[in-house]
């Protein structure tokens, strides 16, 4: 039924989109955009893959023994697939893709990408609580501070002792899998930094491209992007995220006093940027990196009998 749900809210900005000339209204928006404004777009977008690498770097570093290169590679083409494979499932290429370059095993690749997902939302989640309008500001201060005090809780938990082993065969399970998280939050030494600079960065080149779509101030686009960021925690995405992301920023726009149609053709606009980047850096990544040979610690190749095959969904 999600799924459907999801055909459908995709399908219905297809169809909003081919009537009224809506088409040529998002051509337009693309014509009269300033080169300099696609170009700074475009570079903010290439430094934001470039600390996502980074943070892949940095949390896998024993496993890598300095191959940045490679790191850049996995991450160009795990964020290409997750823009554009439905239903999420773009980001079982990262656990894939670690195991065939550096032969991490997939349970601690899948807890990391768990731990990466959760670093973002929580940074979005604080930027949200602490600028969300109408909102008094004691609340807002209340709502970002208990947000960084889960943050810094949750890898203490993660880490601390437990007897999950002893509890049955789902409970132990369960268990490996914390285990795993805890590895995840111990070993990146700069995760934080990576993940604050990489959304400062991105929230920053959208609210850039939006502002100028839209011809309004950069903190209407900030607000817009916002938004569209916010719409990824929802439990229905659309396919490959449209209806949903555009509806997201649409509705972040409305106290701006932005028409709800402006903002999702506006967000909609900006979609396809970001799609087109990633697709785009996902292309160049898979024809001009070459993958190297996945080896263990000792330099040794891993075990064929190790399967991905039971690493959970992300």
């Amino acid at each position: 039924m999600k799924r459907l749900l999801a055909v459908a809210l995709s399908i219905a900005l297809l169809a909003w989109l081919a009537s009224n000339g809506h088409w040529r209204a998002l051509a337009d928006s693309f014509v009269h955009l300033p080169v300099s404004v696609l170009a700074l777009a475009g570079l903010g977008f290439a430094a934001s893959y470039l600390l996502r690498a980074l943070r892949v770097f940095d949390e896998f570093r024993s496993d890598a023994r300095g191959r940045f290169v490679a790191c850049l590679r996995i991450v160009l083409i795990h964020n290409a697939m997750v823009n554009v494979v439905p239903f999420r499932g773009g980001e079982a290429a990262f656990p894939l893709l670690l195991r065939q370059t550096f032969g991490t095993p997939v349970a601690r690749a899948v807890a990391s990408l768990f731990w990466f997902r959760l670093q973002d939302a929580l940074v979005v989640g604080i930027v949200a609580a602490a600028v969300w309008p109408g909102v008094p500001l004691a609340l807002r201060a209340a709502g970002a501070l208990g947000l960084i005090v889960f943050a810094l809780a949750l890898p203490r938990w993660a880490r601390a002792r437990h007897d999950w082993a002893e509890r049955g065969a789902f409970a132990a399970r369960l268990g490996k899998l914390r285990d795993a998280f805890a590895a995840s939050t111990r070993h990146a030494r700069f995760g934080w930094l990576w993940t604050v600079a990489n959304w400062s960065v991105k929230l920053a080149s959208q609210s850039l491209l939006l502002a100028a779509v839209l011809g309004a101030s950069l903190g209407t686009g900030a607000a817009g992007a916002l938004g569209a960021e916010l719409a990824a925690i929802l439990p229905i995405q659309g396919v490959a995220g449209f209806g949903t992301y555009e509806a997201g920023a649409a509705a972040a726009l409305l106290p701006a006093g932005i028409d709800f149609e402006v903002g999702l053709r506006a967000a909609l606009a900006l979609h396809l940027f970001v799609i087109g980047c990633a697709l785009a850096a996902g292309a160049l990544a898979a024809l001009l990196i070459a993958a190297p040979r996945a080896t263990t610690a000792s330099g040794s190749p891993p075990p064929s009998n190790e399967s991905s095959s039971t690493a959970p969904h992300s």
